[in-house]
């Protein structure tokens, strides 16, 4: 568990200078600052690194020359740094695209917290990140009508696009890689690496169906299940999936404490009593939690006879990674036109073979 985080910058006149922390009460000296600086610079290039200081386990992250952040990670001694990686490459971003009027400070203590759970996110939860990082999303769309392009190709065009800074695209794509949403492969004949689209990102609201089919069953008054099954069937009928829909929600749901919650909800249909014990799960603000996800259009509230108020899930949210077959037709359609070399397009049908494989091959979930 990590027990600090550390924004610092190289001052040619002062040398290392920490510029945010949290806890404030952390210590690093400066000779342990000098010893990350002295680390990164050896590669010189963006990126990570992990080093033990004394009883100090450190993952660093070098946002690079241009910007020149180094964001440090305290961990324990057990912790494996390297399961940090993908979380600091996202703080790192969010750190930078805040840097007018210093307004990323504010932010270092949620910061924490998100890189504290960052390996304990299940499959859900990490696609969410996934598609909530812009660059991602906006590498994942790209692939989306293109199926293929090279490194070299996407690194211009994300410089050209992306003119709000900062994008460290092996870092990214190491993640994307993890997620298993892309391959990175070399094809005989080609200056430059390729990049394939092997899976998709499915997300959209879905109905609570666990809790439609007996909502008494699940903790709702008989007298009450009728006007949930009807609130529910009246949000859908205006629901219509989008991107801007679904970023609502990941922006919402990848709140530790509104997620713990969410678990909840999937299964019972509660009171606040029943909420206020998800205190020891450290959901300490419920009623923040509720107004989230009331504004969110994900829960619905309702009435007993005595006032009782029981809180039911409107909205559920559905993310998962599907074969993305459409590729298929793209792939036909490019060798038609012929705007991509034959050997590019034979080694992506391998490519999705062997993904497609990997999938029919995969245990199924008992969801």
């Amino acid at each position: 568990m990590p027990v600090g985080l550390v924004v610092m910058k190289w001052d040619e006149r002062v040398g290392t200078e920490i510029l945010a922390k949290y806890p404030e009460e952390i210590i690093v000296t400066d000779k342990t600052l000098m010893q990350v600086y002295s680390t990164h610079e050896y590669s010189g290039e963006s990126g990570m690194i992990s080093l033990m200081v004394g009883s100090l386990n450190i993952a660093s992250y070098y946002t690079g020359p241009e910007k020149g952040y180094y964001i440090l990670l305290l961990l324990n001694l057990d912790d494996d740094p390297d399961s940090y990686e993908g979380g600091l490459v996202d703080v790192s971003r969010i750190i930078l695209q805040n840097l007018e009027d210093e307004a990323y400070i504010k932010l270092i203590p949620s910061l924490f917290q998100r890189l504290s759970v960052y390996p304990t996110l299940n499959n859900e939860q990490q696609l969410a990140i996934t598609y909530q990082d812009e660059i991602k999303r906006m590498i994942i769309n790209r692939l989306r009508e293109e199926g293929v392009v090279s490194k070299s190709e996407l690194m211009v065009w994300l410089k050209d696009k992306y003119r709000q800074g900062f994008v460290d695209l092996e870092g990214v794509l190491i993640e994307l890689i993890k997620r298993e949403l892309i391959k990175e492969a070399s094809v005989k004949g080609m200056p430059s690496e390729l990049i394939f689209l092997i899976h998709d990102i499915l997300m959209l609201r879905v109905p609570p169906v666990q809790l439609l089919k007996d909502p008494a069953d699940r903790g709702l008054p008989t007298q009450l299940a009728e006007d949930y099954r009807m609130e529910v069937k009246k949000f859908f009928q205006n629901y219509r999936p989008s991107e801007q829909d679904n970023l609502r929600v990941i922006d919402i749901v990848i709140n530790p404490q509104v997620y713990e919650t969410l678990r909840l909800l999937r299964t019972a249909i509660v009171t606040k009593n029943d909420l206020e014990k998800l205190k020891k799960k450290g959901v300490e603000d419920v009623d923040e939690v509720l107004k989230m996800l009331w504004e969110g259009q994900m829960i619905q509230v309702f009435q007993d006879e005595m006032n009782n108020e029981y809180y039911a899930l409107l909205s559920d949210f559905y993310v998962d990674l599907i074969f993305p077959k459409y590729l298929l037709n793209i792939i036909k359609s490019e060798y038609d036109r012929k705007s991509k070399a034959e050997q590019v397009l034979v080694e992506y049908l391998n490519v999705l073979e062997d993904a497609y494989m990997s999938v029919k091959s995969a245990p199924k979930s008992k969801d």
